[in-house]
């Protein structure tokens, strides 16, 4: 029988909807997001997301961030666990609305 845990690195995963683990992953980067933008949010809420296996995951939420359904597209890097598992903010998308499409970035 195969691996089933074996994950190849490259591409990105199909778009996904936002589940506990996701949104607990945002809320804990939501201030380095705000720092980029150079604002606050009043909601920070993971509708989907993607994620891609690199040297660690990539994972590229697509966030409401105003009662309007204003979106960002977020893109943050979770080192593996033997380098500490550390989130980082990678990449920030603004204007986004709720039918764009979760690219690379």
């Amino acid at each position: 029988m195969p691996n089933q845990t074996h994950r190849c690195c490259g591409g990105t995963s199909e778009v996904k909807p936002a589940d506990q683990k996701i949104q607990d992953i945002a809320d804990s980067v939501k201030s380095q997001v705000e720092e980029k933008a150079g604002k606050k949010y009043c909601k920070f809420l993971v509708k989907s997301y993607k994620s891609q296996v690199v040297a660690g995951t990539n994972f590229f939420m697509k966030v409401s961030v105003s009662l309007k359904e204003d979106h960002i597209h977020v893109r943050v890097f979770q080192g593996l666990p033997h380098t500490g598992g550390a989130l980082e903010v990678h990449g920030l998308q603004e204007s986004k609305s709720h039918h764009d499409p979760i690219e690379y970035f």
